[in-house]
C-alpha cells in the first residue's frame, strides 16, 4: 500500500478508574468480569491472623483478599481504553489508597446492600478528593432486594451521582457501571465552561 493511502489512527485516549468499596464486596470480581486482559491479582489466602482484625461479618466463606490491588483493562470504542484499579478492601490496607489514586479520572465504589457500612469509607474518600464517583450496587446471588432510590437515600447521596444496579461476576453488568461513569464525567466536562472531553487529572 502506497504511503498516501495509509491511514494513522491516532493513539487511544486512556483514563484511570479506581474500583473502591468494603472487604468482600466484589472488586476483584468486577475487574476481572470486565477485563480484555488478563488481571492482576494481588490476593492472598486468609489466615488466622487476621482474626479479630479482618470482619467477615456476613462473608464468613471468604478464603482470600485482596493485599495491594487488582488491575485489569477495558477497551470503551476505538478511541478510549479505562485502566481499572481496584482497592484492597481491608481497613489495614486503607493506607494505599492514596497511591492508587493518584491520576484517576473517576471511580466506582462498590457496595453490598447486605453489608453497607463497609463501604462508608470509600464514598468518604472520593467525596473528600472531589473524585467524581458512580455507586455500583452489587447484587450477590442475583438479588437486589432495594431500588436505587431506596439506596441514595439510605447512604445520603446527591442527586448527580449515580447508583447502578449490577452483578460483578456478569461482563456487560460490570461494563455498564464503567459506561455510566464515564457518562457522568462527559457530562460534568460538557458544562458551561467545557468541550465535552475528558480532562485527565495532574500528579
Amino acid at each position: 500500500m502506497a504511503d498516501s493511502d495509509t491511514v494513522t489512527r491516532a493513539a487511544p485516549d486512556t483514563v484511570k478508574i479506581l474500583i473502591a468499596g468494603g472487604f468482600g464486596v466484589g472488586k476483584t470480581t468486577l475487574v476481572g468480569s470486565v477485563s480484555e486482559i488478563a488481571p492482576l491479582r494481588t490476593e492472598e489466602p486468609l489466615t488466622a491472623a487476621g482474626l479479630g482484625v479482618d470482619d467477615l461479618d456476613g462473608i464468613e466463606r471468604k478464603k482470600a483478599t485482596t493485599v495491594a490491588l487488582d488491575f485489569g483493562r477495558i477497551t470503551i470504542g476505538d478511541d478510549l481504553v479505562l485502566y481499572l484499579f481496584g482497592t484492597p478492601g481491608q481497613q489495614r490496607f486503607w493506607f494505599m489508597w492514596n497511591d492508587l489514586a493518584v491520576g484517576a479520572l473517576g471511580g466506582v465504589v462498590l457496595i453490598d446492600v447486605r453489608r453497607p457500612r463497609t463501604s462508608f469509607a470509600a464514598l468518604d474518600f472520593f467525596e473528600r478528593r472531589g473524585i467524581p464517583f458512580v455507586v455500583g450496587v452489587n447484587g450477590f446471588y442475583g438479588e437486589h432486594p432495594y431500588p436505587p432510590e431506596e439506596i441514595r437515600e439510605a447512604l445520603a447521596l446527591p442527586d448527580h451521582v449515580q447508583v447502578v444496579l449490577c452483578d460483578a461476576r456478569d461482563r456487560a453488568s460490570s461494563r455498564d457501571v464503567l459506561i455510566a461513569l464515564l457518562d457522568q464525567l462527559i457530562a460534568a466536562a460538557a458544562g458551561p465552561d467545557g468541550d465535552g472531553r475528558l480532562a485527565h487529572p495532574v500528579g
